[in-house]
């Protein structure tokens, strides 16, 4: 049995994931750390064995865990990390800070960060996947993070270091985020309150927002550059081509592609995530076979499947 390092945060062996994901399911980390702050972080991680795998994991927005489980030591960010502090124009947020949260508390600050609103999760799967909505992107607004490496060593990193592309970003391997800083244009509050009024009224709409879901399922096909910005003249939505391949509404097991968008797969109720990842493989080779597109995953697929 590895001996893990003493920490003053928490840890907990085998402990079950599904009820840290949105879509409630998924099998056993091997380690579930919660480190208690930035320094408990870094030293954690500087004296974990070199083998022992590490997964950053927020708020289990846009993630599938696997029915086995994962073999890794999982980091969790909590009270410790969930900072937003607004300093002029920036903003400074803990990776555990909500993306809502931010929006909102930039907005009462005159600080246009509103894009954020209505994406699920927290600020540290946005910093990673470029999250972004209405035209903007994290990569529009980013001015730098702060991470620490699998070593232990605290470092800044700028843009040019992430890479952002669109839905993606270079992370070493096993390197933790712990908070970012943001630049967004001056606004009235009450203005900016006003239009993330209308972005929620929008989604709760359009987007299955009472189903347990993980966001978007896929990528849209094509139509954006390398910075993560919409060309609309190209662009493509991925619930048209799932549309036109007859998948609106399709099921396996207790997943489903949601009958209100169909671009989103929601767990009706005792769902495993092979029946998830299952649904989703057989909604990428209905487009294929339609189209001739290929849809890639928006949702985070890691650890193993059940045995036997």
């Amino acid at each position: 049995m590895t001996q893990l390092p003493q920490t003053r945060g928490r840890i907990t062996p085998d402990r079950p994931l599904n009820d840290l994901t949105w879509l409630r399911v998924g099998g056993p980390a091997d380690w579930l750390f919660q480190p208690a702050d930035p320094e408990d972080l870094a030293t954690f991680l500087r004296d974990l064995p070199p083998e022992v795998p590490v997964f950053p994991m927020g708020v289990g927005s846009n993630l599938i865990v696997r029915d086995g489980g994962i073999r890794a030591v999982v980091v969790r960010m909590g009270r410790g990390f969930n900072h937003i502090e607004v300093e002029g124009t920036r903003v400074r947020a803990g990776v555990a800070a909500l993306d809502a949260h931010v929006a909102k508390r930039a907005a009462q600050a005159g600080v246009d960060l509103t894009f954020l609103r209505t994406i699920p999760g927290a600020i540290g799967g946005a910093v990673r996947m470029n999250a972004g909505c209405y035209g903007s992107y994290v990569a529009d607004h980013f001015v730098e993070a702060t991470a620490i490496t699998r070593a232990g060593e605290t470092v800044t990193l700028a843009a040019a270091d992430l890479n952002f592309r669109y839905r993606q970003t270079d992370l070493p391997e096993g390197w933790v985020i712990t908070e970012a800083v943001f630049e967004g244009a001056q606004g009235d509050p009450e203005e900016l309150e006003a239009r993330m009024s209308a972005q929620l009224k929008k989604r709760d709409e359009t987007q299955p927002t009472k189903d347990r879901t993980a966001g978007s399922t896929f990528r849209n096909p094509a139509g954006f550059s390398s910075t993560g910005k919409a060309d609309d003249s190209h662009e493509l939505k991925a619930w048209k081509v799932i549309d036109d391949a007859g998948m609106r509404g399709a099921k396996i097991g207790g997943a489903q592609m949601s009958p209100m968008h169909s671009n989103f797969l929601v767990n009706t109720g005792g769902a495993t995530a092979a029946d998830l990842e299952d649904l989703g493989e057989e909604v990428r080779k209905k487009v294929f076979q339609h189209s001739g597109i290929e849809l890639h995953w928006e949702i985070m697929r890691v650890g193993e499947p059940a045995k036997g």
